[in-house]
C-alpha cells in the first residue's frame, strides 16, 4: 500500500498552525539505495523544470555542445529556469545568433521577464515580451543546438522529434525505469513522469558522474559543474536555487521545478535529493527543501539566505509580523 504524503511545512498565525503542506521526499545514494524518505518513494510525479539537467544531457553526450563550441555558462543556461534578466536575455540572444537563428525559431512561447526592473522598463517602453524572456529559453537554445547537430526538423518540442526521443532515452537511463507517460510543460516540451525514488536515484547518478568515465557520465559531470559554477544563470538574483547554491558549505547543484518540486545533487557525498510538495506550493517546497539541506549539514540554518526560505516571517500590510512558515519534516 502506498504511503500518504507526509506533513512537511506548517503556516503559523499567532498561536495556531493555520495551514499545512504535505509532500514526499527521497534521499538516494549512488547505488540507488534510499538513505531516507518521507511520504511515498513510489509516488508518480512530473519533475517539471527540476529535470532540465536530464533534458540537457543529449546536448552534451551527442557531441552537439562540443561541435558548436558551447561555453560553460551556456551549459548552465541549458539547465536553467532563469529570471529573464538582461544577463540571461543577452546570453540567449547571443547563442541564437551563433546558430544563425532568431527568437522566432524558439518554441517555448513569450513570457514577461521575471526580472522586475526589466519587466517594468519594457512596459514603460511599450515593448512586448519575446520568447528569449521565457525562463526556459536557455533549455530551448540547447534543444535547437541538438536539432541542428542531428539535422532534424524545426518542431523540436514534438514528442516524436529526434530531440525529445533522445531526452526520453536519457531520462529513462538515469532514472533507471521506463517512464509511463508525459505531460506538456509550460514551455511546450514533454515532461516525462517517474517516481520520487527514481528521480532521487537520477540525481545521485549525477552526483557520482565525475567518478565514471563513460560518455553519458562525462556529459552529466560537465552539466553539474556548469550549474555549480554559474548559480546566477541557473535561476537569478533573489531566487532560491541561486542563493542556496551560494550559501552551501560544499559544492551542490540545486534546481527547482514548478508545482512544488526541488532536487539537489551533492557530488562530494554521492547523494541525490528529490522533493515534491503535494499541493504544489512554492513557499512550502522552499522551506522543506532548505530543512533537508540543513539536516544533511549542507546549509547553515543561521545563514541569512537560508533563513529566508527555511523559516520566513509572515508580515501584514503594515509590516507587523503575524506568523511564520515553519518546516516540520
Amino acid at each position: 500500500m502506498a504511503a500518504a504524503a507526509e506533513p512537511m511545512v506548517e503556516i503559523h498565525r499567532g498561536p495556531l498552525a493555520e495551514s499545512l503542506h504535505a509532500g514526499h521526499a527521497v534521499i538516494c545514494d549512488e547505488t540507488g539505495h534510499i538513505v531516507q524518505a518521507w511520504g511515498d518513494p513510489g509516488a508518480l510525479i512530473l519533475p517539471r523544470s527540476s529535470a532540465k539537467m536530464i533534458q540537457a544531457l543529449p546536448l552534451v553526450a551527442s557531441g552537439a555542445a562540443e561541435a558548436q563550441g558551447l561555453t560553460v555558462p551556456q551549459l548552465a543556461l541549458a539547465c536553467a529556469s532563469h529570471q529573464g534578466a538582461p544577463v540571461h536575455v543577452a546570453a540567449v540572444n547571443a547563442w541564437l545568433a551563433d546558430l544563425g537563428l532568431t527568437d522566432d525559431d524558439l518554441r517555448c512561447g513569450p513570457e514577461p521577464s521575471r526580472d522586475k526592473a526589466l519587466r517594468f522598463a519594457m512596459i514603460r517602453d511599450g515593448q512586448s515580451p519575446c520568447q528569449v524572456h521565457n525562463n526556459c529559453s536557455g533549455k530551448h537554445a540547447g534543444f535547437l543546438t541538438l536539432t541542428r547537430h542531428l539535422g532534424a526538423g524545426p518542431d523540436y518540442v514534438d514528442p516524436d522529434h529526434p530531440v525529445q526521443k533522445a531526452v526520453k532515452e536519457a531520462f529513462e537511463t538515469v532514472t533507471g525505469q521506463d517512464s509511463p507517460g508525459f505531460g506538456i510543460d509550460g514551455c511546450s516540451a514533454p515532461n516525462f513522469a517517474t517516481t520520487m525514488h527514481a528521480m532521487a536515484r537520477a540525481m545521485a547518478w549525477y552526483a557520482g558522474a565525475a567518478k565514471r568515465d563513460d560518455t553519458l557520465s562525462r556529459a552529466a559531470a560537465r552539466l553539474v559543474e556548469a550549474m555549480m559554477a554559474y548559480p546566477e544563470l541557473v535561476a537569478g538574483e533573489g531566487r532560491a536555487c541561486t542563493l542556496l547554491m551560494r550559501a552551501a558549505k560544499e559544492p551542490v547543484a540545486i534546481k527547482t521545478g514548478a508545482e512544488g518540486y526541488f532536487i539537489a545533487i551533492l557530488p562530494q557525498r554521492g547523494l541525490g535529493v528529490a522533493l515534491k510538495i503535494a499541493d504544489g506550493a512554492t513557499r512550502a517546497s522552499e522551506a522543506a527543501f532548505a530543512a533537508i539541506m540543513v539536516k544533511l549539514g549542507v546549509l547553515d540554518p543561521a545563514h541569512p539566505d537560508v533563513k529566508r526560505f527555511l523559516n520566513p516571517e509572515i508580515r501584514n500590510k503594515r509590516g507587523i509580523v503575524t506568523g511564520e512558515i515553519r518546516a516540520v519534516l
